[in-house]
């Protein structure tokens, strides 16, 4: 039973990041209603960028810890502004009104840019933090076992949790929420209405730029490291995982982010881990043509 109770508190942290990922990818996908490949490049190259800025606030500029932390993070989130301003202006506007393939394949190309350019700043090293805040918290203990979880684990989902939170308040309640769900559910009808189309979607771009950057922030402050290839895996599943929560409710993708990183949690404690990711794939597949399925039925009836 204890052993059960950590893969699911392993499954917490994890689906968290999945999570955040899914609610910024289905902030800006409700909008663009196109695949963005591009994302999980967001993700890992904000991720890597703070570490590479942390080391060199370190061995360079002679930083303390918290200063080279502070800084780290400072431009991570000044790449990931930059970059929803140059994806939302310079990629998805020019090609909105093109064929769904064309998004898919520029962001692609943004995806391999971005992993060619993590890869050529760090001349194709790894490069590691140092662990922090990695006191183990126990929450059950039985005789030779303990279910932890470690302080950095808890700070990640506590932020998560808040920024999420923080994000579906805003959509419910803000006035940018109700211009994004008419902009989301019909673009015409909210122009004729007077609501600036392209101020609300580079704002949603914005927003989920923003919560990639913090997802890549976190898991490299909890792994260590974010390798060049990440992104690539990172992205595909978070657009599964978004197409099965809902690429229309950020909230209801971040519900489906906590459910993946909880399955995938148990997946690895209790069975083959180098099956995991095929299976979990699997899954995510069966889920869709099920919901889409369910979806025809109810249009038939």
């Amino acid at each position: 039973m204890l052993y059960f109770i950590q893969q699911v508190l392993n499954g917490l942290h994890s689906g968290a990041l999945y999570a955040l990922l899914a609610f910024g990818y289905a902030l800006t996908n409700g909008i663009l209603h196109r695949t963005n490949l591009a994302y999980g490049g967001v993700f890992a190259f904000c991720g890597q960028t703070m570490i590479l800025a942390a080391v060199y606030g370190w061995q360079v500029l002679w930083l303390t810890l918290p200063a080279t932390v502070a800084f780290g993070v400072a431009m991570a989130f000044a790449y990931a502004v930059l970059l929803g301003h140059v994806l939302s202006r310079g990629v998805f506007e020019p090609l909105a009104d093109r064929s769904p393939n064309t998004i898919a394949a520029a962001t692609l190309g943004v995806l391999l840019v971005l992993s060619e350019l993590s890869r050529i700043a760090a001349d194709t090293k790894d490069f590691w933090l140092p662990p922090m805040l990695a006191w183990p918290v126990t929450f059950a203990e039985g005789p030779g076992f303990r279910a932890t979880l470690t302080v950095v684990q808890l700070i990640d989902i506590a932020l998560i949790a808040a920024a999420i939170a923080a994000g579906g308040w805003m959509l419910a309640r803000s006035r940018f929420g109700r211009r994004w769900r008419a902009v989301s559910d019909d673009p015409l009808a909210a122009a004729l209405c007077g609501v600036d189309q392209r101020a609300v979607f580079r704002s949603a771009v914005l927003g989920g730029g923003l919560a990639a950057a913090l997802a890549g922030m976190l898991a490299a402050f909890y792994y260590g490291n974010i390798s060049f290839g990440t992104g690539l895996v990172y992205g595909l599943k978070v657009l599964f995982v978004t197409a099965v929560g809902g690429y229309l409710s950020p909230s209801r993708a971040a519900l489906g982010g906590v459910a993946f990183g909880m399955a995938e949690s148990l997946w690895a404690g209790y069975f083959p881990i180098e099956w995991r990711d095929a299976w979990m794939y699997l899954f995510l597949v069966a889920m869709l043509v099920l919901i889409g399925a369910g979806r025809d039925s109810r249009q038939a009836a």
